[in-house]
This record gives structure tokens, sequence and C-alpha cells, in this order.
């Protein structure tokens, strides 16, 4: 297949399914073994810097607002909920490296499945509140665990909220808005090994802006689309998805 379209098709995958709550990185994976191609280190960091900016483009208030007042209760929340989620992955990291090779992937999504499904069900008729320090504490703890491939992290953690009481809005914007210091910091890592393994940059430029402007637009897409979806608690239709591909994955990988 062609590069333009392969890198199209990463572009488009990545930007719907990393605010969508079905694992960008478990897509990622199951295209590349599709597809028969070796995951590039450059390539995931585009498509993170180009959904990084779709969540600035749709909460820059917010962002804005945490950068002026860098004290505020909302920002510590945010720091709360990334101090776990840091330690966690640290302790994991050989396990997580390994996971990679795509074997635990059926698993993961069929895990991802069963949460979907249940936080649907025990919060169906709760009105949660304002996400606050424990909450915060809580969904990072959920996005440490959820950095396996095929175990979503807008959606462990979106579930996480809602399961510790929080509101569903405010939930599923905290989520995204602690994706960006873990993003930032996977790129920072992946920037690391491509300087230190002095990694070739082997690319046609236009392929990649392709791949950057696809994964921008479908990353901001997606996001608006989530908020609408979560705010009906609308989740067993992704839940459904999972279990199918979880199902086809056996056959794959």
């Amino acid at each position: 297949m062609s590069i333009y379209l392969v890198l199209f098709f990463m572009g488009l995958v990545q930007g719907l399914t990393e605010f969508l709550p079905v694992s960008s990185s478990g897509h990622l994976v199951l295209l590349s073994k599709l597809f028969n191609i070796e995951e590039s280190l450059f390539i995931s960091i585009l498509l993170h810097l180009a959904t990084l900016l779709s969540i600035v483009v749709v909460f820059y208030k917010d962002i804005w607002g945490l950068i002026r007042h860098p004290f505020s209760k909302k920002t510590i929340t945010l720091v709360l909920a990334t101090i776990p989620t840091c330690i966690i992955v640290l302790i994991l990291m050989p396990l997580i490296k390994s996971s990679f090779n795509g074997l635990l992937l059926p698993l993961c999504f069929i895990i991802s499945a069963i949460l979907l499904f249940s936080t649907e069900y025990l919060t169906k008729k709760k009105v949660g509140r304002a996400v606050d320090n424990k909450i915060a504490v809580i969904m990072g703890i959920a996005q440490g665990f959820a950095v396996f491939p095929g175990i979503s992290r807008s959606g462990t953690t979106i579930c996480a909220g809602l399961l510790a009481d929080g509101d569903k809005k405010d939930t599923t914007k905290f989520s995204f808005l602690m994706s960006i210091p873990i993003i930032l910091l996977s790129m920072v890592m992946e920037i690391y090994e491509i300087c230190v393994g002095n990694i070739e940059i082997n690319f046609p430029i236009v392929s990649i802006i392709i791949a950057f402007i696809i994964a921008f637009l479908s990353g901001i897409f997606a996001i608006k689309s989530m908020m609408k979806l979560t705010e009906k608690a609308n989740l067993k239709w992704f839940a459904l998805y999972l279990v199918l591909l979880g199902f086809t994955t056996f056959f794959i990988v």
C-alpha cells in the first residue's frame, strides 16, 4: 500500500481514537499488523503533536486559564492527577514496552469494553459533582494503567471519574485536559529515543503533512463528539464495538 495512504489512515485513526474510548495505541498497533509496517517514533511524535493541538484548539480558554493561574484549584487537581500516572508508568515501563507486540490486544480491548458497559450501567441515574482532588487522583491512577495498547486512556479515565461520582461533562473535559502533560511527556521520551538511537526519518514531506492535518482535524471532531456522547452516558456502543474488535483481533495478532 502507498505510504501516503498508510499515513492518511494512521492520522485518521490516531485523531479519532485518541479521544474516543477505544484506545488509539491499540488501533495503531493493530493497523501496523494489518499493513505489515514497523511503527515509527517520528510518526508517533507527529501524531501526538497533532492531537495535542486538537486539545489546545477545543479547550484554549481552559488551558489559558491554567497558564494564567498556575496555583489555581483546577491546576492543582491536574498536577495531582499526573503524579500517580507517572509513578505507575515508570514502575510498569518494561511490561508496557513488551505489550506493544500486540499479543495482549484482544484481552485489553475486551477489558475496555467491560469497563464501559459497567460504568454506563452503574452511573446511569447518578448526579455527579465537579472534579475535586479525590476524583483527580482516582482518574490519575486509572490513566497510569491505561497505557497498554487496547486499554483506552480516555475511556478508562472518564469511567474512573464517573464511578467516583464525577459530573459527566466536567469529568470528560478533565480527562482531555489531563492528557496534555502525558502526551508532552511521551513526546519528550520519544524524541530522546530518536536522538539516542540516531533514527533516520525516511518519509515524503507531503505524506507527513497529510498525516498531521488529518490527525489534527479528526482529533477536534472526536473531542467534540465525545463531550456530547458522554453527557448522555451513551458508552454502550463503544463497548459493543470493542467486544467485536477484541474477538476479531484474536485472528490478526
